[in-house]
């Protein structure tokens, strides 16, 4: 490893132990966006996911949700795939240009991991050959966190701001970033302001809406085009876009935020969080359910 190769592992390494919100929504968002999920599991859909769930979940996909954050330094080749960013200012998301890591290697983003370990379940589950060589339980538990970090607006922020990890604004009283602001403490906010800090709370307002306000966007969240079994990219356009519309707007570096920001980026968070477990029940019934129907077949 050439020195300058060398500088640049150090100060990623560096970069993220001081950056906590880098890599996700924070454990809640995750927590969440899967709790969500399992309730929109078809029959099929949900043994298949008690099935390679590890002994430690006791059937509960949401309590596995934020395992890629927490080994992310001991699998460092992942930290890559938690985000994809845009060249700067470019409020729209293209996967052959946008698609890389730091140092250009292709592939290397939240949307191709999001395709690699789609693959790796669909193929790996019903052939054992395949299912040896796969680890389909951390696939399941990858492809679960990567579709909630697709849906935090800030996973495909620009590049030159590093998804608003380098813009430093004040979050109320609290010093922080602009990434760790929408990762972690809007739905912080949310949970003290909102849902007398019980998480569980939050998430049956949730479900409330998704069957009420938005029982008929449902179907379209549900939808993958051109009968794909998984369809990340317009997942990032959508958040590029909200990124833009929202994230980035009237949040300078050294501003304060507080109240007007919070306000009315909460039903973009809350929307987020909804769309990214709706659309992971759907990728998971069409992976497992499909499967099911071709081995009585």
């Amino acid at each position: 490893m050439n020195r300058s190769r060398l500088w640049l592992t150090w100060v990623e390494l560096v970069f993220l132990v001081l950056i906590p919100g880098i890599l996700g929504w924070g454990k809640e968002g995750h927590y969440a966006t899967c709790k969500i999920a399992e309730g929109y599991l078809t029959e099929e859909a949900l043994a298949a996911v008690k099935r390679l769930l590890p002994d430690s979940a006791e059937g509960d996909l949401a309590s596995v949700c934020s395992w890629p954050d927490e080994i992310r330094f001991h699998y460092r080749w992942s930290s890559a795939l938690h985000y994809v960013d845009t060249p700067d200012f470019r409020c729209n998301y293209e996967f052959h240009r946008d698609c890389h890591d730091s140092y250009g290697h292709k592939g290397r983003c939240v949307t191709a991991a999001i395709y690699n370990y789609t693959s790796q379940l669909s193929k790996g589950y019903q052939d054992s050959i395949l299912e040896s060589k796969y680890n389909l339980t951390e696939a399941l538990m990858f492809l679960s966190h990567f579709i909630g970090d697709v849906h935090q607006p800030l996973h495909v922020g620009f590049v030159g701001d590093l998804g608003g990890n380098s813009i430093i604004v004040r979050w109320y009283r609290r010093k922080t970033n602009l990434h760790h602001v929408w990762d972690t403490m809007i739905i912080e906010s949310a949970l003290k302001t909102f849902y007398n800090k019980d998480l569980t709370n939050m998430i049956q307002a949730l479900q409330q809406n998704l069957s009420n306000a938005w029982i008929n966007d449902v179907p379209s969240w549900e939808n993958c085009a051109n009968n794909h079994t998984v369809c990340p990219n317009p997942y990032a356009s959508e958040s590029i876009s909200l990124a833009c519309k929202f994230a980035y707007r009237n949040a300078t570096p050294g501003s304060t935020l507080g109240d007007e920001y919070f306000l009315s980026r909460l039903p973009v968070v809350e929307k987020r969080l909804a769309q990214a477990g709706v659309r992971l029940a759907a990728t998971l019934n069409r992976i497992f359910t499909s499967q099911a129907k071709i081995a009585q077949a």
